[in-house]
């Protein structure tokens, strides 16, 4: 009991909320739980734990199995996504002679982390730190949200003259981020980018997958 004191009184900052998200993030850690198991080892009454939980997980800090259990959350996945992307985006731009694109959730918007650019004059280009709502659609919005387990494709849906086919990366179940590779339209064939690109950019999720897998 004076070790479990000691700890609390340890990383109380003040700042109440906040103390008790990283206690709850500590809590799951050791010991994954549901919403009401957490109300018990904290102390907190069971409505407090239900509310901050369903936000953490709202917000990817948390993850709640099919067992109503929480684990460390999507969120923390971002760091160690970043890091392995460079290779495997270089990678799939070499291959294509397009850019190659990693997109992550945030809230209702769409964040990208890493891009490696086509080395050609004409190409589709957008800089990292660019945040566009889910709601403009493309290719990532559509892996990003679910829209299915293998390859999506966009044709002048969000930019006209621009397509794009994506993937969906996945962390514990979870739709965590998403691949993207853009090419203007006249440079791809009839059939469309998902035909030409997609079972590569299906192959560079699975490699970010597995990268997430042995973190």
């Amino acid at each position: 009991m004076a070790d479990d004191e000691q700890r609390r009184e340890t990383v109380s900052t003040g700042v109440g909320v906040l103390d008790r998200v990283v206690a709850i993030l500590d809590a799951v850690e050791a010991n994954p739980m549901g919403a009401s198991e957490i109300a018990r080892a904290l102390g907190l009454s069971v409505p407090t734990a239900h509310r901050l939980v369903s936000a953490m997980v709202k917000h990817g800090l948390l993850h709640r199995d099919d067992d109503g259990r929480h684990h460390i959350g999507p969120r923390f996945a971002s760091s160690a996504l970043t890091a392995a992307a460079t290779p495997v985006l270089t990678g799939l731009r070499a291959e294509t002679g397009e850019t190659a694109q990693l997109w992550v959730l945030r809230g209702e918007d769409r964040l990208c982390v890493a891009s490696e650019e086509s080395p050609h004059e004409l190409r589709a280009a957008v800089p990292v730190g660019t945040v566009l709502p889910l709601s403009d659609k493309g290719s990532a919005a559509l892996a990003l949200t679910g829209a299915g387990r293998g390859w999506v494709e966009s044709v002048s849906e969000r930019t006209p003259g621009l397509c794009s086919v994506s993937a969906p990366v996945r962390y514990r179940g979870d739709v965590v981020a998403a691949v993207c590779l853009a090419a203007p339209v006249f440079r791809v064939s009839d059939d469309g980018p998902g035909a030409q690109y997609g079972d590569l950019v299906v192959a560079a999720a699975e490699t970010l997958e597995r990268a997430l897998r042995h973190r």
